[in-house]
């Protein structure tokens, strides 16, 4: 099985979402993208398991508003391209369990997340 989670060691949501879940000891592999960014590889997997690169955009980044993100029309290429070049764009943490993806940290996410892990 295939198990592997994109965080940021610093980010105190992601830490309090890798204990909530166990997922350090559920033998996922955590990959903090601050010091291993994300490949375009890595990320054209997340996209075909979340469908857009938009799904996996964070709007609460601090850049998206210095960088008036917000009145822009931003295509998936856009969404792509920011993501790889920041990695305070994606939205965290990104859990991949085999085929499926979760994503973010919201509650519900979260929860299934957890359920998926034990």
């Amino acid at each position: 099985m295939s198990k592997k989670m994109y965080h940021l060691a610093h980010c105190t949501t992601c830490q309090a979402i890798i204990k909530e879940t166990g997922a350090d000891k559920a033998g996922v592999e955590l990959q903090n993208i601050r010091e291993e960014k994300i490949t375009k590889k890595q990320l054209e997997e997340m996209k075909k398991l979340a469908g857009s690169y938009e799904a996996l955009f964070s709007r609460r980044a601090l850049k998206y508003k210095e960088l008036g993100l917000k009145d822009k029309q931003l295509s998936e290429e856009d969404y792509k391209n920011y993501i790889l070049e920041e990695d305070t764009f994606l939205k965290r943490p990104v859990t991949i369990l085999d085929d499926r993806i979760f994503i973010g940290n919201d509650k519900k996410t979260v929860e299934a997340l957890k359920k998926a892990l034990q």
